[in-house]
């Protein structure tokens, strides 16, 4: 049954999408097309491919995380480091006499291989001794080599001439050239270098081929480089800790000085002591220095810290050893996954919403394309190219062109429908209607609103003296301008009742604003008012004359909803807080005054227009009521004396009045401040003027 209601929501999404029109139809299907693109060529998209580079580097290390190893003896790391140059006084080039002595020492332990990686580029004293020494070797020997051509910048013309002579030089030994070039795609080594004819084996590789080791060099392989991490006790150090701890961890390091002393290894006890240490391994020599040949790899973010490249060819050869050629996706697996990615996009944009079970397909549509290149990683699968952020992304582009499709067309229909019904109901509570048309159910619910009451002064007399062609001009002129007011002000117009208009905040959605907005737009009625008088004035001077709009504003309980029966609703607000508005609209009149707030309302908008008008007890209320007028242009200091004389109003009746009378002398022509002096003289013993 759900099934069939998915179904059915994406036939009507289709229809919808057909519907938008043979141009947004067009470029519906250049988007999807557009994000089939990206989902498969998520690494060739600027920006998408810095994302995607992120992620790979995220899965390789937390992959290396939980796949952790022992320290791996097979290759051992001899290298020049900080206390080995302090020791020669030397620090570039790198001392070639001792490496020269470490050659001859290590041939006498049987080790199987050894790969240099340090280039000799430009002359040094000892290169007589080295190049004789490396003729000499017994042990196979792979030398750093470069080519200018395919390492840009790495080298200058003057120093491939000297690298090519001095190689020269070795030719009929054992010791060979092996290049060092590292593949640094996206400023990071993440993968072997790429195939180049023009170049040697590789450093590693061609170690296997002088080690006879020929078939586990992985030959033709240029996929992901496997990095791992150390499962010793000082890993987490390591990674606090720096270069030293994590070379140590991961493969054993021996300074470079330690094998140089020969007169230490001509004692045959000591080649003894050594040999079990290295014979059979594999050895790289290089530097482990902090400023020189440090490398970014897929795993440094992870760690903080980017190894020295001999590490990196160290990783490389134990990849070999361990035969873990890493396999990559054929393009047709990719280009099904892609098609995959963006097909579940296609049909959940088909869907209509409304249902949490939309959001739980969203969420495991994330949850593969989030995980898949995870598990992918995990299990062994080189996902260097894996456009994971281009399914992200391919989803996100074909999701929003097919429902912004959708959605385009069903505007239109949407629009006829909100507005027809948009001119019986107030535009929020059709808009609401629309999308959810269930709200037409009887209800109510309790609200706190904001409520406003007005009433235009002598209509009802102008309407007995004009024809009724004249009145329903006018009535609708000022039900116009009035309601205008309500709606900029995001008001629902609750109802009109001949001239008078209601309308509240706070429902159906209430919003933070709701007072300050209710305020204002009780002002801008009266404004409103007043420009409506002044039009009527302008059309027909003979037309009796129009008073002012008077305005009631109140906050308070109310149930708001539909009410009615089945053939007929009316979305309203029933309470004594719409009486208690309409009451202090009609006080107005008795006031002098035109708009009127209870302090429950002015005390909730947040502006500082108001000036206190003393308490009143409304007609047919028994309680007294706080009231303030909003007066923007009132002095501040004359407001701070109205509030003077009311709390001495309580106490002290006549000084009261003096402070009123003194403001009655600054402002004349001020009906309301007339009043209020008025009303203070006649207080009740509550401190109230009883109205009516």
């Amino acid at each position: 049954m759900a099934s069939a209601r998915s179904v059915n929501f994406i036939q009507r999404g289709w229809r919808n999408v057909r519907e938008a029109g043979p141009r947004r139809l067009g470029l519906t299907i250049l988007l999807v097309v557009l994000a089939l693109i990206v989902a498969r060529f998520g690494w060739a998209v600027p920006i998408i491919n810095q994302a995607e580079t992120g992620m790979y580097d995220f899965r390789a290390y937390q992959t290396a995380s939980m796949q952790d190893v022992e320290q791996d003896p097979r290759i051992i790391m001899v290298v020049y480091d900080e206390q080995t140059l302090i020791k020669a006084q030397k620090r570039s080039p790198l001392d070639r006499g001792m490496l020269a002595a470490a050659l001859r020492n290590l041939d006498k332990l049987g080790v199987k291989s050894i790969g240099i990686d340090i280039l000799f580029d430009q002359p040094q004293d000892e290169d007589e001794e080295l190049i004789e020494t490396l003729r000499n070797m017994q042990t196979p020997v792979s030398v750093a080599y470069v080519l200018q051509e395919a390492n840009e910048g790495d080298i200058e013309y003057e120093q491939q001439l000297y690298l090519e002579e001095f190689l020269d030089r070795l030719q009929g030994s054992n010791a060979v050239p092996a290049s060092i070039q590292l593949d640094n795609a996206f400023d990071v080594t993440r993968r072997w270098p790429q195939p180049d004819d023009r170049l040697p084996p590789t450093l590693t590789r061609s170690m296997l081929l002088g080690a006879d080791e020929a078939e586990k060099s992985l030959p033709g392989y240029a996929g992901a480089i496997r990095y791992r991490l150390s499962a010793r006790d000082g890993q987490n150090d390591a990674i606090e800790g720096g270069q030293e701890a994590i070379a140590e961890t991961l493969f054993p390091i021996i300074p470079i000085d330690s094998l140089a002393d020969e007169e230490v290894f001509a004692i045959p006890a000591v080649i003894d002591e050594y040999r079990p240490l290295f014979e059979g391994r594999y050895i790289l020599i290089g530097g482990d220095l902090v400023d020189f040949d440090r490398v970014p790899t897929s795993v440094s973010d992870g760690t903080g810290f980017d190894p020295p490249g001999l590490q990196v060819h160290a990783e490389m050869m134990a990849q070999m050893l361990d035969g873990a050629s890493l396999s990559k996706p054929l393009p047709a697996t990719l280009w099904a996954l892609a098609i995959l990615v963006i097909a579940m996009a296609v049909l959940t944009g088909l869907l209509e919403w409304g249902s949490w079970q939309i959001y739980a397909l969203l969420g495991l549509q994330f949850m593969i394309m989030l995980g898949a290149p995870f598990v992918m990683h995990f299990q062994g699968a080189d996902t260097y190219g894996l456009p994971a952020v281009g399914w992200l992304a391919g989803w996100a582009i074909a999701f929003m062109a097919v429902t912004s499709t959708a959605r385009a067309a069903g505007a239109v229909q949407r629009n006829f429908a909100q507005g027809a019904l948009g001119k019986y109901l107030p535009q929020e509570m059709a808009a609401e209607i629309i999308e959810n048309p269930e709200l037409l159910a009887l209800h109510g619910e309790k609200k706190e609103i904001y409520v406003l009451f007005s009433d235009l002064e002598g209509f009802t007399k102008m309407s007995h003296a004009v024809s009724p062609e004249m009145v329903a001009k006018l009535l609708n002129r000022y039900l116009e301008m009035l309601s205008q007011v309500v709606l900029d002000h995001g008001g629902v117009i609750d109802k009109f009742v001949g001239d008078a208009v209601v309308a509240f905040w706070g429902a159906p959605i209430a919003k933070p604003d709701d007072a300050e907005r209710a305020a204002k737009a009780g002002y801008a009625i009266w404004q409103a008012g007043e420009a409506f008088r002044a039009e009527v004035a302008a059309m027909d001077p003979d037309l009796p004359k129009i008073g002012k709009t008077r305005v009631g504003l109140h906050y308070g309980e109310a149930v708001v909803g539909n009410f009615g029966g089945d053939t007929r609703i009316q979305y309203t607000a029933l309470g004594d807080s719409m009486n208690t508005a309409a009451r202090l609209e009609a006080a107005n009149k008795a006031l002098e005054s035109s708009v009127m707030a209870s302090r429950e309302f002015a005390e909730r908008s947040g502006l500082d227009w108001w000036r206190p008008m003393g308490r009143v007890v409304l007609r047919g209320r028994a309680q007294p009521v706080d009231i303030l007028e909003p007066s923007p242009e009132f002095p501040e200091a004359d407001r701070a004396k109205m509030h003077e004389a009311l709390t001495m109003s309580e106490t002290n009746k006549t000084g009261a009045a003096s402070v009123v009378e003194s403001l009655i002398r600054s402002h004349p022509d001020d009906t309301a401040l007339e009043n209020l002096l008025h009303r203070i003289k006649n207080l009740n013993e509550e401190g109230a003027y009883v109205l009516g």
